[in-house]
């Protein structure tokens, strides 16, 4: 390998020391705006999220951005002050977001399990019947349980779930037809 010529290497060295000389004063000057800045910055993530750990890790995480998008300085930014609360309002908002949806997705409920004595006292046949009547519409096991285990009449049923006697007929049919076909039956 052949040595580079001199006024190069002192060209190269010269970049070097500048472009650290350069990236020393606006790293003080975001680090000075971190020490000033920091604890009003986290009041206000507090009273937006009302929570101290994810206040501070949002703004970290706002810090840490503007130091990787300016750390060449600061002339880039006519307000600092003003960047940094509408970057934190901003982290706030989506904190709050995605806390929201969050709150909003239900995991599916697990099946509750039948007691043991349930499980010694059914035959097999009834539970049968009992898995056909689950994988029937709410409406149609309202109608078959209030008719055929409660002995409740159509006019009763109609009253009770506030429906016409028609629909309690065509439900129950529906219902039947169903259940028959599950279970094998004709």
């Amino acid at each position: 390998m052949l040595p580079l010529p001199t006024p190069l290497l002192r060209w190269l060295r010269g970049t070097a020391l500048g472009s650290a000389a350069t990236a020393a004063p606006a790293a003080s000057a975001i680090d000075e705006l971190y020490r000033e800045r920091r604890l009003p910055l986290v009041r206000l993530a507090v009273l937006m999220v009302d929570d101290l750990p994810t206040a501070e890790d949002i703004v970290q995480d706002v810090f840490t951005r503007f130091y990787r998008r300016h750390r060449a300085g600061l002339d880039a930014v006519s307000d600092a002050n003003a960047y940094l609360v509408s970057a934190v309002m901003n982290a706030a908002r989506s904190v709050l977001r995605r806390r929201r949806i969050a709150r909003a997705y239900l995991p599916p409920r697990p099946d509750p399990a039948p007691a043991a004595e349930d499980e010694a006292l059914l035959g097999a046949g009834d539970r049968e019947v009992i898995q056909a009547l689950g994988r029937l519409t709410t409406r149609q096991r309202q109608v078959i349980v209030l008719r055929y285990w409660s002995g409740l009449s159509e006019r009763e049923i109609a009253d009770a779930l506030r429906i016409t006697t028609g629909t309690v007929k065509s439900t129950a049919h529906r219902a039947l037809t169903l259940l028959r076909a599950q279970l094998g039956e004709k």
